[in-house]
């Protein structure tokens, strides 16, 4: 078996990393769902026998399956992705079909993938846990579905244009039509290749709800090093607009503080009214900054009273409970004044972000792809 084929007209690309128990059901039912004229191709960095397994399937399959087996995984999974959309658009696949070998992606989903993409003249074909008859119940118990949710809101925060269209963008389940994307931009790292795709180019995508399946045999590879990379992932690709945010966080901060000393140490105000007095200006001076330096993109299209109101009030009860939980945990559980407001600042940073990018510079759904990252 070579890693070479000729052209067909849809490849399904599964990585696979000792994923062996999974290869013959999953090949089984690709075959009953798929023309036989259709190609699986597994990219695998297994160590241990899956690749045997692979082979041995591969000889009474229906449909054509094949192996890059790769002995320097590169990338990761999503290396492996790309490794395999290279090689089946170069040997004439017309569309291709990303998947796991776990099973919690249904196979006889496939076809219906390919013909959406068709008919809605799409790059890009997204199964989408969150929208509509879609269901996350194969994800393992609410911490896991709470993280997934959470970390899909991050991403939509930091990518408003790109991701409006999108509402999983961490779905490892997805199609794409050929040349319609430049697998030369992407920088390949841990799991979440979708969202590199999305985030690198303007693409047009369709959405198809899916429920998300148990897994058929062998263990999850999510783990704490998989979301830091994530993270890592999530910062690279938008680091431009999170950067600025963060400037006029400190700007903010400073400013704070030299007004609560001006009224207060240098002057003969309480040190509350003081207090108040510096948030309410700083909130609205952030808001300015914001304005013109963060989110200028995304102000078309609504009010900047309704974006003023929404941030001002915001921020307020931001401020009040945040200023409550610091009372409460430095008095109940930690009494590390500094080191508790240090950490309500860092988390209340994260909170107002994604706040402002998903609810203030909110964009509606558009059918056709608008740049962002020269933003």
């Amino acid at each position: 078996m070579t890693d070479t084929y000729t052209p067909l007209p849809i490849t399904v690309i599964v990585p696979t990393f000792n994923e062996g128990p999974n290869v013959a059901e999953l090949v089984r039912r690709l075959g009953d769902a798929l023309p036989a004229d259709s190609t699986v191709l597994f990219v695998d960095d297994s160590k241990d026998d899956t690749p045997q397994i692979i082979e041995q399937v591969a000889e009474t399959a229906s449909l054509r399956v094949l192996m890059i087996h790769r002995t320097e995984p590169i990338g990761g999974l999503s290396g492996a992705v790309v490794e395999g959309l290279q090689k089946a658009e170069a040997d004439g696949a017309r569309w291709m079909v990303v998947m796991d070998g776990d099973l919690q992606h249904p196979p006889e989903l496939v076809p219906e993938l390919v013909a959406q993409g068709v008919d809605a003249g799409a790059d890009v074909v997204v199964t989408s846990r969150y929208m509509g008859s879609g269901d996350a119940g194969g994800l393992d118990g609410p911490l896991r579905k709470f993280v997934s949710r959470a970390s899909g809101a991050l991403a939509r925060s930091m990518f408003p244009v790109r991701l409006r269209n999108v509402t999983d963008p961490m779905t490892g389940f997805f199609a794409v039509r050929a040349g319609a994307v430049d697998v030369s931009v992407l920088r390949p790292m841990g799991f979440k290749i979708l969202l590199e795709i999305l985030a690198r180019q303007a693409l047009k995508v369709v959405e198809v709800p899916f429920v998300f399946g148990e897994r058929f045999g062998g263990e999850s590879k999510a783990s704490f090093a998989n979301g830091m990379k994530y993270v890592q992932q999530l910062m690279a690709l938008r680091f431009g607009r999170l950067s600025p945010f963060a400037v006029i966080g400190v700007v903010g901060t400073i400013l704070n503080l030299a007004i609560v000393w001006a009224l207060n140490d240098a002057g003969s105000m309480n040190y509350l009214p003081a207090v108040i007095i510096a948030n309410a200006a700083t909130i609205v001076t952030n808001f300015l900054l914001q304005e013109r330096f963060v989110f200028h993109d995304l102000r078309q299209g609504s009010s900047v009273w309704r974006r003023f109101v929404e941030s001002f009030t915001f921020n307020g009860v931001e401020a009040v409970v945040r200023t409550l939980l610091l009372w409460w945990i430095v008095e109940q559980a930690i009494p590390q004044p500094l080191l508790v407001q240090a950490m309500l600042i860092f988390l209340a940073f994260i909170v107002r972000f994604v706040f402002h990018a998903r609810v203030v510079y909110r964009q509606s759904a558009i059918k056709e792809p608008v740049d962002e990252l020269a933003a």
